[in-house]
Parts: C-alpha cells; structure tokens; sequence
C-alpha cells in the first residue's frame, strides 16, 4: 500500500467482483486509471493505480458483492458527466443522477460492472 495523506481517512479497500477483466475495464474506465491485474500465492486481484494516496484493489469474492453496503465516494474531479456515461458504457448503471450535496460538490451513484454501489465525486458541476 502506498503512503497515505494525513487527509485520507480510508487508506485501502477491498472491492469484491465477480469478473476480475470486466470490472478492471469498469474501474480503468470510469475513474480514468491504470488498473493492474496481478497474482499473488494463486489469488487474481487488480490494482487501481493510487500513487502515494488511498488505493483499492478489486478481488474475486461474487458472494460479498452487494449494492448495500458501504457507500464509497471516488473523485472524479471535474469529469463526473464522462464518468458516469462511462459507468452506463461498461457495465454499471446510474442509479442516482448527478446533484448537488451543499458546500461539498456533486455527485452521482451508480451501480458498478459487479453490481456495488459507488458515488462519484467533483467539487465542480458537471
């Protein structure tokens, strides 16, 4: 894992998938990333590239896949439009349009490739 910012208060997640190459593309898609997939001791998983901030991997496990669970906010910034169209293009579905959410930005929730919950996040409208 990388060094996480004093302002990261998530340092890592688990995303759980069904489809490790379809919810890669998703992920690389959506958030405008490399997503790496790797091994390790015989277990797939992918990476979303995170630098020196908070970072992610999606792991094979379609039994924890839900859209119930926690509602995790990925930054977009200044893209939310494109990334939402790019969730509805691979896979995902928009489950609440882009609004606002007061002094703090924007967002959309969209269902994932896998079917999880997600909200994208911009400071800026769409």
């Amino acid at each position: 894992m990388g060094q996480a910012s004093k302002q990261d208060r998530i340092v890592w997640a688990d995303i759980p998938v069904s489809d490790l190459t379809r919810a890669s593309k998703f992920y690389s898609r959506v958030l405008a990333i490399e997503v790496t997939q790797e091994s390790f001791e015989g277990s797939a998983f992918a990476v979303l590239a995170h630098g020196a901030g908070s970072g992610a991997c999606l792991i094979i496990k379609p039994e924890d896949v839900t859209e119930h669970g926690p509602l995790i906010y990925w930054q977009v910034e200044g893209r939310l439009a494109d990334a939402v169209q790019q969730a509805c293009l691979t896979g995902g579905q928009l489950l609440e349009p882009a609004h606002p959410i007061g002094p703090h930005g924007w967002r959309a929730i969209v269902r994932d490739s896998e079917g999880n919950r997600l909200a994208l996040h911009s400071e800026a409208a769409p």
